[in-house]
């Protein structure tokens, strides 16, 4: 019997979420007294996971399954963890396991909780701490079914190394033509060097940028920072810059630790989306803007006045370190 993870990748590569849930499953094992395992499709090389406490790898290379596919996935890891004899089935909160998780929980006959920001309260009986009401509030869910999935809220543990020597172990799942009924028929990947689900930080500009020709203020802000970029949905809307950049409640949620927002309002959908991240500084020109209302850090003034400015300390910083 083992914690079960989906160690989510991309070309092959572990993303920040994957490291982040195997920390996180290591801590549940040691206090309830089991292993974890973490489940790959098409990754060649698992090494990475040993740095984060995995002591199995069951490994699933699949060409149909190399795009990623809710109801082929799905089933897949519903077999392993049958498999496996795992009680805790642990997934992250991206899209791709936002739509996995309750599909794996129908398949498991498995209670279900997303959004866990903690570990658990109590084992017996089973609590977790999860954030609720768009990141306004946080409840204690109980969970009483015997198998448990859970899904946990990016960046609210953090990476802890724990080094093991996993086992390796292929596995061949039993899927049929119900399985592929949805096709891919074209993947908009974002053009920046850094994904905005893996960044540790997101500089994000919105409709005060006034015109797509001044979007290298964010991407040189960015670029100093080793940040991701991001925007509004305005922005996105008016063609600017891809829809893959929108963060917010009906964008990308962000999730980050610290998050720049320059020249955006402040909609009640995009604080939403945004909420979640540890510390967010606001530049604006309108002292009123409702985004000041949950900065931690607010600078009034004109983003093409200030953000070269601190382009220019930073660097300055940097050059002394």
């Amino acid at each position: 019997m083992s914690i079960l993870i989906y160690a989510e990748s991309a070309e092959g590569k572990f993303k920040k979420v994957a490291l982040e849930l195997a920390s996180y499953a290591k801590k549940v094992a040691e206090s309830t007294g089991t292993t974890v395992t973490a489940l790959t499709f098409n990754t060649s090389d698992n090494t990475e996971l040993s740095q984060y406490g995995v002591d199995k790898v069951v490994k699933v290379n699949d060409s149909k399954l190399t795009a990623f596919n809710a109801k082929a996935y799905a089933d897949t890891i519903k077999q392993v963890a049958q498999s496996e004899g795992s009680k805790i089935v642990l997934l992250s909160s991206t899209t791709d396991s936002s739509y996995l998780a309750p599909l794996v929980a129908v398949g498991l006959e498995a209670g279900y909780t997303s959004n866990v920001v903690a570990l658990p309260l109590s084992t017996a009986p089973f609590q977790v701490k999860r954030n609720a009401f768009s990141n306004k509030a946080f409840n204690i869910t109980e969970i009483n079914t015997d198998i448990k999935v859970l899904s946990l809220a990016k960046n609210s543990f953090g990476i802890i190394e724990s080094t093991s020597t996993p086992t390796e172990e292929d596995f061949t799942p039993s899927l049929n033509d119900a399985d592929f009924n949805i096709k891919i028929e074209a993947t908009e990947k974002a053009s920046g060097k850094v994904s905005i689900a893996d960044a540790d930080i997101v500089v994000s500009g919105g409709r005060g940028l006034k015109g797509p020709e001044n979007w290298g203020l964010i991407e040189d802000l960015a670029a100093v920072l080793g940040a991701a970029t991001a925007c509004s949905k305005p922005v996105s809307d008016l063609g600017w810059r891809p829809h893959g950049e929108h963060v917010g409640q009906t964008g990308k949620p962000v999730a980050a630790n610290l998050y720049i927002a320059i020249g955006i309002s402040g909609a009640i959908q995009h604080i939403a989306g945004i909420n979640s991240s540890k510390v967010k500084v606001v530049i604006n020109t309108d002292p009123e803007a409702p985004f000041f209302k949950v900065a931690d850090y607010g600078v009034v003034g004109d983003a093409f006045e200030v953000v070269p400015q601190l382009i220019e300390k930073l660097k300055a910083f940097k050059g002394q370190q």
